[in-house]
């Protein structure tokens, strides 16, 4: 019978791991006395308070107004000559004396001393030369003072005006430039059309005069977001949005949609539109990944619905309507040799369609490409040219840098909208993940299959990442839904008067899966940026705190060759003990430099607040708060990750015995509520926590909500736990490799 066994190392137990957090900023709480070792961190000292929060940035105030003060200088008294009109007692004696000689009798004559009344003259006339002079001055400066003394409340914002509106859109717009949040329904087009000129500004449904949209704005408890957001209407003069496409007008950024029929009822009103004023030519361009088969199953089923209902309406008879095929994995290719009108044709070239295991996806080549291949039908105005794109990835990174404006301006060129049908983008990342299960002959009949986890091309949201790519212990694997869809789709269908279709997601093999939906009128305020990189770039590296945040994003970058191999934590251990404490060694020492990291990184995020305060975008504002709680909760994540390895050494976990079916295979890292570190790390835990919950707070309902509210969830300790395998299974050998998937 198997006993119980107590995997306990016999190897000696490695140094400790001298980490030391750095002090905690004096508003933030007492510093924190770290022991020299992680193996003796239980021990270590007990601050006497807990971290008090400062996580609120101040509130904008206005400078203290100056009070003028007026000082007149004390004139000197000028002298006055004496005249002749001034009689004094002296000239009365230097007189004859004709009076008889009752005059004797009469009581002397009393005069004013000349002397003394030349003054009394000169006093008199100064004192009202200085009045005059004074009650001047007075009209001159009294405005000032008054003014200065009102103690007016003035808020000085740090932006322009023009920087302060939206921040979403080129300065100089043209019609119909500001983004839209519609619904997808073929109602819905009539309400769509052009933007008022001006400065930035975002779209919402309806006709009507620009208004500001409160909703959003009010709905918080007063977070520090100093954003004034201008939503001008959309109006539509007399059609739908994509009747004059030859105007140029922007076509819809996001058209939430619940099926593939909603879509493509949405498709077809487009493209009676067109029909309306000419003939029409539909490119239909498909991605060749293995993950889109059931898409393109579905969507060849439904497309004779779509052609049936054109078939109805006069405009389509004969040869109005055209369709050709074309998809693309690594490279572009032609489905159908011309374009046709026949709908078996145009289902069997669906059918046709093959899967390219490369894992590349050349989107924006691919739709260069068909409107190039096509274009001779739009010279001379001969047809109408759209092209509707099927995809579940956002394509090749590196294609779509070389290739999304060219191909915009191909588009444009020849008029021809892009209509793309694709998938929700992953918060502030590039890529979903996927289980894929892979199925080969086995060898002496049956089949032998593995399933794997796959990386797929999912968004970002933004011209570039505005996230932290690692989870605290490596590359993210989570799938947070952003409530966009990917930047490249998104810029390809509203520049060339296309809608861009988020279809819903319900796809099982999608890992760590989130359903969540947001709020369209919680999200406005959030958009991202859709102009072109190079603007976007120039833009956020001229602004503090987004060139600050794009730095801290590269500086934890995963994907780094350099900081990738410090910042990949080891995730799963060997039940070998030798092999158990020389990973464990290596993990420590990597520990170390990744802390380093950590701390320098929050100096800098404590440096940026002022910035943060100054910029003007909601969306800017959000990332800062969220990336600041997160590399805190990473600091503490990771020392307690070093901390609970060196005590696994020591004291390791007691497992069940083997079982016929069930033996141990390895050791696995996960997150966990509760802590070892105890009154060392409570502080930052406190802080970060408190920061997460702001995060909630002042952005309700937003992706960057979420992703605290699931920070907090994952909690900040540590444990291994022991993973099983069934030894008595011999799985199948494969007739041929069964390796990993590219979708």
């Amino acid at each position: 019978m198997a006993a119980s066994r107590l995997t306990k190392l016999d190897t000696p137990v490695p140094p400790a791991m001298e980490l030391k957090l750095p002090v905690v900023p004096r508003s933030a709480g007492p510093p924190l006395e770290v022991p020299e070792g992680l193996d003796s961190v239980a021990g270590g000292s007990r601050p006497e308070q807990a971290v008090a929060v400062a996580a609120t940035p101040p509130a904008l105030h206005s400078a203290d107004a100056e009070t003028v003060v007026l000082t007149v200088a004390k004139s000197a008294l000028p002298e006055v000559a004496p005249t002749d009109a001034v009689t004094g007692v002296a000239e009365a004696k230097s007189q004859p004396n004709t009076a008889g000689a009752d005059e004797k009798n009469l009581p002397p004559r009393i005069g004013i001393p000349p002397r003394v009344l030349r003054m009394s003259v000169a006093v008199t006339s100064s004192m009202f030369v200085h009045l005059a002079l004074i009650v001047a001055l007075g009209l001159w400066f009294l405005p000032q003072i008054i003014k200065s003394q009102a103690n007016e409340l003035v808020a000085t914002l740090p932006e322009t005006p023009e920087d302060m509106v939206n921040q979403l859109l080129d300065e100089r717009l043209t019609a119909t430039e500001a983004l839209s949040v519609v619904s997808a329904s073929p109602s819905a087009a009539s309400q769509v059309g052009q933007a008022g000129q001006g400065g930035e500004s975002g779209g919402v449904v309806g006709p009507g005069e620009p208004t500001f949209d409160k909703t959003v704005a009010e709905s918080g408890e007063g977070p520090p977001v100093n954003a004034t957001v201008t939503l001008d209407s959309f109006e539509m003069p007399g059609g739908t949005l994509n009747e004059q496409v030859s105007d140029l007008a922007l076509g819809e950024p996001l058209a939430v949609v619940d099926s593939y029929q909603e879509a493509m009822d949405r498709i077809t009103q487009e493209i009676l539109n067109m029909l309306s004023k000419n003939k029409v030519l539909v490119i239909w361009c498909f991605d060749q990944s293995l993950s889109m088969k059931d898409d393109q199953k579905e969507i060849r089923e439904r497309i004779a619905k779509v052609y049936a209902e054109l078939g109805l309406a006069e405009s389509a008879k004969g040869d109005a309507l055209l369709t050709a095929v074309t998809s693309f994995g690594k490279t572009p290719m032609e489905n159908m040799r011309d374009p046709t009108s026949d709908i078996e044709r145009i289902k069997a070239a669906i059918e046709s369609v093959p899967v390219d295991e490369s894992g590349l996806e050349m989107m924006c080549q691919a739709v260069h490409d068909s409107i190039q291949q096509y274009r001779r039908f739009a010279t001379g105005g001969r047809r109408q040219i759209a092209l509707i794109l099927v995809s579940d990835e956002s394509g090749d990174e590196k294609s779509n840098l070389a290739n999304l404006e060219e191909t915009i301006a191909m588009a444009k060129q020849y008029r021809c909208p892009v209509y793309v049908l694709g998938r929700e983008a992953v918060f502030g990342y590039p890529y979903a993940h996927m289980w894929w299960t892979v199925t080969v002959p086995a060898q002496g009949g049956g089949v032998a299959s593995n399933t794997y986890l796959v990386a797929v091309d999912r968004g970002p949201e933004s011209p570039f990442v505005e996230q932290l790519q690692t989870d605290g212990f490596g590359r993210r694997q989570d799938a947070h839904p952003s409530g966009f869809g990917p930047y490249d789709q998104v810029r390809l269908a509203r520049e060339t008067g296309g809608i861009f279709f988020m279809l819903p997601s319900p796809e099982s093999q999608l890992f760590n899966r989130d359903n969540r939906k947001y709020e369209i009128e919680r999200m406005r305020p959030y958009l991202p940026d859709l102009r072109a990189r190079d603007i976007y770039s120039a833009e956020r590296d001229s602004k503090p705190l987004r060139s600050g945040l794009w730095r801290v994003i590269n500086d934890l970058n995963p994907y780094h060759e350099v900081q990738g191999k410090y910042i990949n934590m080891r995730m799963t251990f060997s039940i070998d003990r030798p092999a158990f404490a020389r990973e464990v060694l290596i993990e420590l020492e990597k520990a170390k430099q990744y802390f380093l990291y950590l701390d320098m990184v929050e100096k800098r995020m404590e440096e940026m607040t002022r910035a943060r305060d100054q910029d003007a975008s909601p969306r800017w504002q959000a990332n800062y708060d969220l990336m600041f709680a997160q590399i805190l909760a990473y600091k503490v994540r990771l020392y307690e990750y070093g901390a609970y390895l060196q005590e696994f050494i020591k004291q390791p976990k007691l497992t069940p015995p083997n079982e016929p079916k069930k033996a141990l295979s390895h050791w696995a890292i996960v997150t966990r509520q509760e802590t070892i570190t105890g009154e060392t790390t409570r502080s930052y835990i406190q802080r970060s926590k408190a920061m997460f919950e702001e995060v909630v707070r002042y952005h309700p309902g937003t992706p960057w909500a979420a992703r605290a509210q699931w920070e907090i969830q994952r909690g900040f300790g540590v444990e291994l736990v022991p993973q099983f395998y069934d030894p008595t299974y011999k799985p199948p050998v494969p007739l041929k490799p069964c390796g990993a998937p590219k979708l």
